[in-house]
């Protein structure tokens, strides 16, 4: 029972080169319920992506960040994943529209700084259609 509890469990990824960033989403959604995964940069995500046994179900994503940016670490993660659900979490959401005039299917931007319920509402949003976060593992 323990086992189809972890597997119903959405998976995060969350990428961001500034360490508080990436530790306040990281606790915020486990917070929420989430299991969560961090990487400092666009490479890093990629080797974490491959060493999954099990797909993320949802990718928070800096735009702006060194080596990779969020843009193009996305576009690299739906070659394998077309229907990956990314939350670009990012101060230059202007950024994004540099290279196309709108987000594609399954895309959305949080700004910074952002509220812990803001964080979490935007992901369960894009995730799951709603803003009340994964289900709990009971309910009467």
């Amino acid at each position: 029972m323990v086992h189809s509890r972890e597997q119903s469990v959405p998976r995060v990824l969350v990428v961001d080169d500034e360490a508080a960033i990436l530790s306040f989403a990281g606790r915020v959604l486990r917070d929420a319920g989430y299991e969560v995964a961090l990487a400092s940069d666009g490479p890093e995500a990629l080797r974490v992506i491959a060493e999954q046994q099990r797909a993320f179900d949802v990718f928070v994503i800096d735009v702006q960040m060194p080596h990779m940016r969020g843009d193009e670490l996305a576009r690299r993660i739906r070659q394998a994943q077309p229907d990956a659900k990314v939350l670009y979490f990012t101060g230059f959401s202007d950024r994004l529209f540099d290279e196309r005039n709108v987000l594609w299917q399954d895309e959305a931007f949080l700004e910074k700084p952002a509220t812990v319920k803001g964080l979490q509402q935007s992901v369960s949003l894009i995730l799951l259609g709603h803003t009340n976060g994964p289900e709990p593992e009971q309910r009467s």
